[in-house]
């Protein structure tokens, strides 16, 4: 009985025996696996927090076309070559206006819409400018032009001058002397408020009247008075001779003062003037 037992006994303990050392192998096992990994995990740990304070910066992993391609390449530096820069272009001239210029005709002020603004400014101005009317030119300077009020001056002066009776129209020209004495005495009388006589109307209103003396390469002087009093008699032959007398007087006196050379003819006080000091 007891050596029928004895090898169902064995074989238990036998079978016992070897599940034992089977589970104390996988123990061992997973605890060296578990060990390993665990060590692995602290080392990528290490490496990542390693990387992460690199001076570059925080990589991250990829293929290495990938980083390669991340990574700066070498770019090529263009030279710059000296160049001569290019001179501004010249500004264009301007349109005609007031101006503060200097000796040199160089602008120092300006533009101005009117007149009086650039005299004050040129008061206000500390080194010594001219009142210029005209265009600014590309060098800086001014081109004179005739301002406003001197073209309205001219304008006025041409009817003046259209009233010069005809035996002028042989005469004026742009070469000849006695055409410039004739246009400096109709400025004067003009700028006096004194008027030529209009030979153009049929009833003329008076004023001066202005014969040429090709001779004496002169200009004669006299007073007409308005038709009324010298062809239709309405105050008598008297008065019209004292008015005209009176004003040949006026006359001589005012281009005198004007800085004519005048000389006194005839009865009436005709006068000649030959020449503008």
């Amino acid at each position: 009985m007891g050596t029928l037992l004895l090898w169902p006994a064995t074989a238990v303990l036998g079978f016992l025996l070897t599940t034992a050392v089977v589970v104390l192998l996988g123990a061992s096992s997973t605890a060296r696996y578990e060990f390993e990994r665990n060590g692995a995990r602290a080392a990528e740990a290490a490496i990542a927090r390693s990387m992460s304070n690199h001076p570059a910066g925080r990589r991250t992993p990829g293929r290495a076309g990938t980083a390669a391609a991340a990574q700066p390449q070498p770019q090529a530096q263009a030279v710059a070559l000296a160049e001569r820069p290019a001179e501004a272009p010249a500004p264009a001239p301007s349109a005609p206006a007031w101006w503060l210029v200097g000796e040199t005709a160089e602008v120092l002020a300006g533009p101005f819409e009117d007149e009086l603004d650039a005299d004050w400014a040129a008061l206000d101005s500390e080194a010594p400018a001219l009142t210029v009317y005209g265009a600014r030119r590309g060098n800086g300077t001014v081109a004179p032009r005739p301002s406003p009020a001197d073209r309205a001056w001219l304008n006025e002066l041409g009817d003046q001058l259209d009233r010069l009776p005809e035996d002028w129209n042989d005469l004026l020209s742009d070469t000849d002397p006695l055409t410039t004495l004739v246009v400096e005495i109709t400025a004067a009388l003009l700028e006096a408020g004194l008027p030529l006589f209009d030979t153009t109307k049929e009833i003329a209103s008076g004023g001066v009247w202005l014969a040429p003396d090709a001779e004496n390469c002169s200009v004669l002087v006299s007073w007409r008075t308005h038709s009324r009093m010298s062809t239709s008699g309405s105050r008598g032959p008297d008065a019209d001779a004292a008015v005209q007398e009176l004003m040949n007087v006026t006359l001589a006196d005012v281009l005198a003062q004007l800085g004519f050379v005048v000389q006194t003819l005839g009865p009436v006080g005709c006068s000649m003037v030959t020449a503008l000091r």
